[in-house]
């Protein structure tokens, strides 16, 4: 029983632990880099692409031409993506999305294929 118990309690608060990403600032993403980041859609570029802002900077989001999804300016967002690694990424960033956390909670996978 008390085996058991002990597999519980590590399912409850070790794994998720375990698997929580930690956010990253903008202004320190680096290119090829998973990241999961924090901030307000400030412009919409394109039907598949916006940008988001935090206190320390703004990066593109690409959410792949597959995806209808839209966002309003304003809209605070957590997404989690990889940042390009090409040339121009290093003078202009820009995040591929995977998953996005709206305002409200709402979680969307995004189809990168």
């Amino acid at each position: 029983m008390s085996y058991v118990f002990s597999i519980f309690l590590s399912i409850i608060f070790i794994i998720p632990i375990a698997f929580a990403e930690e956010v990253t600032t903008i202004g320190n993403l680096e290119r090829g880099m998973s990241a999961t980041i924090e901030g307000e859609v400030s412009r919409i570029l394109d039907e598949d692409e916006f940008r988001i802002q935090d206190e320390t900077g703004s990066v593109r989001v690409y959410i792949g031409w597959k995806n209808r999804v839209s966002f309003p300016t304003g809209e605070k967002l957590t997404v989690r993506g990889i940042v390009d690694d090409d040339l121009e990424s290093y003078f202009r960033p820009e995040l591929y999305a995977l998953e996005i956390i709206r305002e409200d909670g709402t979680l969307i996978k995004l189809n990168q294929e």
